[in-house]
């Protein structure tokens, strides 16, 4: 379980696993009395949330055998059900979901536009899906990060959407910071802060704004306006075209 990509709450920094936990907050009123597809699941913390909060089914897909086998034993449940498989080809029946969700996941497969089809086929006519990635500046096919293969724009990540479905929204997601935060981070061109170590986290608390460590989902905002400033991308995607 030590791929980096990889968050396990139960060895994860609880202000990591909150920045990602908020995006599964944000789709829960979509998945609401909904049989609901999490596709690229991970280990099942967030499939689990949505299953906690209102969904009647979750199915969690993911290709990692590991992954999967560690969220049978930690997160099983009467309403949850998962699966190894891949996402391009997911094997399930078209039109089988009410709500699909899949966060940073697009990111890491080059066959973007076969993926975005495969939700949007399991997908009902009047379904919803919500699917996140990184804010990425440019769309990068060599990203600094060695586990993402493919980042996309906003101009371009929105395109790849309205392709495929006829109501695309796009959200951002944010931490909540202060002026003097901000500031700060503008300043510190020479990365100083990040050698501070320990001391992060006062300087942090001083200047009005939660260490990355102690963030909770109060402190991350998943709106639709800044969104130039987002971290991530959030789309809400709704009638896929070619539906019946």
């Amino acid at each position: 379980m030590s791929y980096p990509e990889r968050i396990v709450p139960d060895e994860t920094e609880h202000g990591v696993v909150a920045l990602h936990l908020v995006r599964y907050a944000f789709a829960a009123p979509h998945c609401a009395g909904k049989r609901v597809l999490d596709a690229g699941c991970g280990v099942g913390y967030g499939t689990s949330y949505l299953a906690e909060h209102g969904a009647e089914h979750v199915t969690g897909v993911d290709i990692d055998p590991e992954s999967i086998a560690y969220a049978e034993q930690r997160y099983a449940a009467p309403n949850v059900a998962f699966r190894v498989g891949d996402l391009r080809a997911l094997g399930l029946e078209a039109a089988s979901f009410d709500t699909v969700v899949s966060f940073e996941v697009i990111e890491h497969l080059r066959e973007q536009e076969a993926f975005v089809d495969e939700l949007a086929r399991v997908l009902r006519p009047d379904g919803v899906l919500v699917l996140s990635t990184p804010n990425a500046p440019e769309t990068n096919d060599a990203p600094d990060n060695p586990f993402h293969l493919r980042e996309l724009s906003r101009p371009d990540f929105e395109a790849l959407l309205r392709a495929r479905f006829e109501e695309v929204e796009l959200f951002g997601q944010r931490r909540s910071t202060t002026k003097r935060y901000d500031t700060a981070k503008r300043l510190d061109r020479l990365g100083v802060r990040r050698r501070l170590g320990p001391l992060r986290r006062p300087l942090a608390a001083l200047l009005g704004t939660r260490a990355t460590q102690d963030v909770e989902l109060d402190d991350v905002v998943v709106a639709p306006d800044g969104l130039e400033h987002a971290t991530e991308l959030v789309a809400v995607a709704r009638r896929p075209r070619g539906a019946a």
